[in-house]
């Protein structure tokens, strides 16, 4: 996701730094460009029930890694999400119905993985329902599945399998002394009214009938089925709609529709966000005021709760708060947990939304911001909530109070979106005073304010310790777990894993993948794996015992870094290895292509015998090994650091046991230098090898003089005898090669963040002026973390999004086929939408084609295509870190032809303008 730079917001707050007066008194004059909105805020004047603000845990596995966190701060990030009146206090808490299948970020596990085997106390969703209602005994729980066993239906969801397989996690449920309030179907999966009839009856009979079905979906059709079909009208009992603001939206408008709201059920925005902890906010809080104020929603499920989740998968930084350091106990409060707050401090489920002037557009203009007040059930509190994002002008609102509301003083709490300094948001400001029921407040831009009769609003005091790296040597033997428990810090991607007792003659506990056939998926299928470690971790060696129970290949994953969706895009090195001894060295990229590095062949493993296998890295040397005897070793540069993982290939029930990761001794590695900002390398001009010469940018092309080994000394060679040289200490110094000697002025740190940073002087390798051109010079500059002192060092696959249509350059239907054009289409994580930047600045689809300017031409409107790779001019893309993806044939952008924004819009090569159908982002 883009995410804008923090700007520091400033509060000017004296008596009430908002400038409140009381309008009895003399008030200044408001600025020209002010604008005055005169609110009634009239108890008598009701509307729709509110049913709550809150968030999701599942869709899936984003909450694995926070059951793992120290007790102190795990104890300390369930307050801030749950605890009333101290941080997010989260009214509605939905629950993921695992299904052995990755539903975004992990595969949530099966209470149920086969048939009549019911285990109630899998996973992490009981627990964290226990721990959200111990803190807060009158919040909300929903359930909906994503995904379910391959036993259910015979893979078919909609049947009375499934709707027996929910009651029975209802059952579940209640024995942990959990009261589910309300149940989905299938997540965005659409729906089957008989089905939901069938559940309702269900239900009833099962000692549910206080559980409401929730009609859930990607949009509000399911209410035009509701007024035609009146038994299914009778079964759903609220109206769910996911994203009803727009997906990834700046959610300025959030209609429902004219058949949902005369359902006269609850409607709810029964998913929104997907967005950054901190840069979501604002979308963040307009969903909830102006869902209410366009859709008269009244329910509101952020997606989801928590980023407890490895950083290298997707969506690491969506959520409430972000906690994906387990080991460190480190974790981050976002701004969008204080726009929660703003809501869930100030009112209750059951509380009335107020109508007229009391909710509603400030000036009666929706660019103003936003307001929505509501009516506590004793007759007499209310709160609102004022928005004020994406104005630049303070607003005046001047508030009369009615209808047997309190009129005395009322409390002001404000959060500051722009700001990025914690001390600005959930603040409490001077407290007001009406005189005759009136009061007026002035607004400053960009903030949520909640203005309240009600007290004992609070924010937590808890901080967060620093994040740090898990320390290797890393081993887990799993002895240590009771059976069907999960493994410390392994978090499953796709499949279930649990201790099981060791067969195959050995004692103790095992991790054994337990799922025996394909689930019902919720995104794409893939091998049954599972991850675990620091993604930081670079030269090591991975070692795991393995008893195959079915025929098949297990896998042994290394240096696992960037996942993209389905989880099959797993960028990773893999061991394979098959029963019958066949084995391989495999690298897969982060857009799903598996290629073979080195193979062979060794005697059969044969069924229940342990073998232990290993896959060790230093530097660009990668070897395995199985039962001690070596297998392969093969030279690759793809891949710098990562995670560690197994699993099988397919769906095996395989043991894993006596998990070890042990530190190896730094090792070369060569690759290129490749700019974030340019999409130009690090060359040495001329392949000149005389000292003294000064490095350049210039297009990658592989070549020799292009070529960086970091050494295990912390310098980086080119042509084996030549080192960079930083030249001294002082801001601007040329960056050049010398012959190598130790010292500083040579020594280099390539740090996982793209900063390659000079031991001798503590500066970065930065680009002169922020140059984008061949030639630009390089010289060593004091670290600032931007995008001209970043460097990759490989091959680096992704999508393709426009920024002016939110789609991504796709290949129509996956064709291969030479000329094929490429075009605009939703994104979907297609490996037809999987683009791969090159060493040699390439941009390949398929692992095997493409993009070029068709024929290598250089003329304006140059329709692009995809061919076999040949390395010509025509072929060669600069990705640049401003979105612009260059052709270094003709110097011109890739182009959206027309500013179209259509599926099946088609690209061409123009001159570049920095327009947004020429801006590219890779995420």
């Amino acid at each position: 996701m883009l995410q804008p730079g923090p700007r520091r917001g400033f509060l000017v707050l004296a008596v009430l730094s908002l400038a409140v007066a009381v309008v009895s008194g003399v008030r200044s004059a408001p600025t020209a460009d002010a604008v005055t909105t005169t609110v009634a805020v009239n108890g008598a004047s009701t509307g729709r029930t509110f049913d709550g603000v809150g968030a999701i845990s599942g869709g899936g596995g984003n909450s694995r890694l926070l059951i793992d966190y120290p007790p102190e701060q795990r104890a300390q990030i369930l307050d801030y999400l749950f605890k009333p009146n101290h941080g997010a206090a989260v009214q509605l808490l939905k629950l993921e119905i695992g299904g052995d299948a990755n539903s975004t970020d992990g595969a949530e596990p099966s209470h149920q993985h086969v048939r009549g085997e019911i285990n109630c106390a899998v996973g992490y969703e009981f627990w964290l329902g226990k721990e959200a209602v111990a803190r807060n005994p009158g919040i909300k729980l929903v359930a909906l599945p994503w995904a379910a066993p391959g036993w259910i239906g015979n893979g078919n969801f909609w049947t009375q399998d499934m709707i027996d397989y929910d009651i029975s996690w209802l059952d579940c449920a209640k024995g942990h002394g959990l009261t589910i309030s309300y149940l989905g179907g299938w997540n965005e999966r659409g729906r089957d009214k008989t089905w939901y009839k069938n559940l309702r009856s269900a239900l009833n009979a099962r000692g549910y009938a206080s559980v409401q079905i929730v009609g859930d979906d990607t949009g509000w059709d399911t209410a035009d089925d509701m007024l035609s079909d009146g038994a299914f009208n009778n079964a759903v009992g609220v109206v769910g709609s996911h994203y009803p603001c727009g997906y990834l939206s700046d959610a300025t408008s959030c209609a429902s529709s004219a058949n949902a709201v005369a359902t006269g059920k609850p409607l709810w925005a029964s998913e929104f966000g997907s967005q950054d902890y901190n840069s979501g906010s604002v979308p963040y809080i307009r969903s909830i005021t102006r869902g209410y104020l366009d859709g008269q929603m009244t329910g509101f499920l952020n997606w989801p709760l928590v980023a407890a989740l490895y950083p290298n998968l997707p969506y690491a930084t969506v959520a409430l708060a972000v906690a994906g350091s387990p080991w460190s106990g480190s974790y981050q409060l976002g701004k969008n947990l204080w726009a929660n707050a703003q809501v869930a401090q100030f009112t209750q489920p059951g509380w009335k939304f107020l109508t007229g002037s009391a909710s509603g557009y400030l000036g009666g203009n929706r660019a103003n911001g936003s307001y929505i007040s509501l009516k506590s059930t004793n007759g007499t509190d209310y709160s609102t909530v004022y928005e004020t994002t994406g104005t630049t002008a303070a607003q005046t609102v001047t508030v009369s109070v009615a209808g047997g509301l309190k009129t005395g003083t009322v409390h002001v709490w404000s959060t500051d979106l722009g700001s990025s300094n914690t001390a600005d948001h959930f603040v409490k400001q001077a407290d007001v005073t009406p005189s005759g029921g009136t009061y007026s407040l002035t607004l400053q831009p960009n903030r949520v304010y909640t203005v309240t009769t009600t007290t004992g609003q609070g924010k937590g005091s808890a901080t967060s310790p620093a994040t740090r790296a898990l320390p290797l040597p890393y081993s887990d033997t799993f002895d240590s777990y009771a059976t069907r428990d999960m493994a410390k810090y392994f978090s499953t991607m796709q499949g279930a894993y649990e201790a099981r007792p060791c067969a195959a003659g050995r004692g103790g506990q095992c991790l054994q993948q337990v799922a025996p056939v394909k689930p019902i998926n919720w995104q794409d299928d893939s091998d049954a794996y599972g991850l675990v470690g620091d993604p930081t971790w670079s030269d090591y060696t991975v070692s795991v015992d393995v008893a195959m129970q079915r025929a098949g290949t297990v896998t042994l994953l290394g240096r696992a870094n960037t996942q993209n969706r389905p989880q099959s895009k797993q960028a990773a090195y893999q061991l394979r290895i098959g029963d019958t001894g066949a084995w391989s060295i495999a690298r897969n990229s982060s857009g799903g292509v598996l290629t073979t590095l080195t193979s062979g062949t060794r005697p059969a493993l044969g069924l229940n015998t342990w073998h232990t296998a290993t896959l060790g890295f230093s530097g660009n040397r990668i070897t395995a090994t199985l039962d001690g005897a070596p297998l392969g070793a093969v030279t690759d540069t793809s891949f710098t650091a990562g995670q560690v993982g197994f699993g099988v290939v397919g769906y095996q029930t395989n043991q894993f046991d006596n998990l070890t990761v042990t530190p190896n001794a730094a090792g070369d590695f060569a690759g290129i230098l490749k700019g974030e900002e340019s999409g130009l390398c690090v060359d040495v001009p001329g392949q000149s090898q005389t000292n003294g010469t000064a490095v350049a940018l210039w297009d990658c092309n592989g070549g020799a003089n292009q070529v960086w080994t970091a050494t295990p000394a912390k310098q980086l060679t080119v042509y084996g005898t030549k080192c960079l040289d930083a030249g001294g200490s002082t801001d601007g110094t040329p960056v050049r090669i010398e012959d190598c000697l130790t010292g500083g002025r040579q020594q280099w740190s390539v740090n996982a963040d793209g900063a390659v940073v000079n031991t001798g002087s503590g500066k970065c390798l930065d680009v002169t002026g922020h140059g984008t051109t061949t030639g630009s010079a390089l010289v060593i500059w004091g670290c600032n973390g931007g995008a001209n002192q970043k460097w990759a060092r490989a091959d680096a696959s992704s999508i393709l999004r426009g920024q002016e249509s939110g789609k991504c350059a796709d290949v129509p239907a996956a064709n291969q086929t030479n000329g094929t054009r490429p075009a605009l289409w939703d994104c979907n994580n297609g490996v037809n939408q999987a683009w791969t930047s090159t060493t040699t600045n390439q941009l390949k689809v398929f692992d095997t084609k493409c993009l070029e300017a068709a024929g290598g031409a250089v003329a304006d409107g140059t329709p692009v295509q995809i061919t076999d790779c040949t390395g010509s001019a025509g072929q060669q893309w600069r990705v640049r870190s401003d979105g612009a993806v260059v052709n270094v044939g003709s110097g011109k952008c890739l182009d959206v032809t027309g500013h179209g924004t259509a599926n099946g819009t088609e690209f061409v090569i123009w001159p570049c303008t920095g327009g947004t159908n020429q801006k590219w982002a890779r995420a």
